[in-house]
């Protein structure tokens, strides 16, 4: 977990993508690509990952219209007042919120790897 840190604010505070997404995303990695040459990708790792994404659009991030931190959060992370005033305002407990439900939506997708019989939303979508 320590080395996704840098997801934070946008990743490493540049208000782009929602760290918590792409933290979801690495945890899908994690689970379905291979650690070396020699191994095979696990197929499904596309399809979780691209659940996670739509799930994180539809439900999770739904009234912000983005999954850009700088529009979710309304911060330029480049400017230090602004992140300082992020951090003692309201708009922090939102941040809050969408980590713990993105977390919420891994552990679902994890589960689900464990109960096979459970189709994957979307399964049949493939880049």
């Amino acid at each position: 977990m320590k080395a996704m840190g840098a997801f934070g604010g946008g990743l490493g505070g540049n208000g782009e993508v929602c760290g918590a997404v792409v933290g979801a995303l690495a945890v899908m990695g994690l689970r379905f690509s291979r650690a070396s040459e020699d191994e095979k990708e696990d197929p499904k790792m596309w399809s979780y990952a691209q659940e996670v994404l739509e799930r994180f659009r539809k439900e999770i991030v739904k009234n912000h219209g983005s999954i850009l931190c700088r529009e979710i959060a309304r911060v330029n992370w480049k400017d230090r007042e602004q992140a300082r005033g992020f951090y003692k305002s309201e708009k922090v407990l939102e941040c809050g919120r969408i980590v713990g439900d993105t977390a919420v939506l891994v552990g679902e997708l994890l589960d689900r790897v464990m109960e096979p019989n459970i189709p994957l939303a979307g399964s049949s979508l493939r880049p």
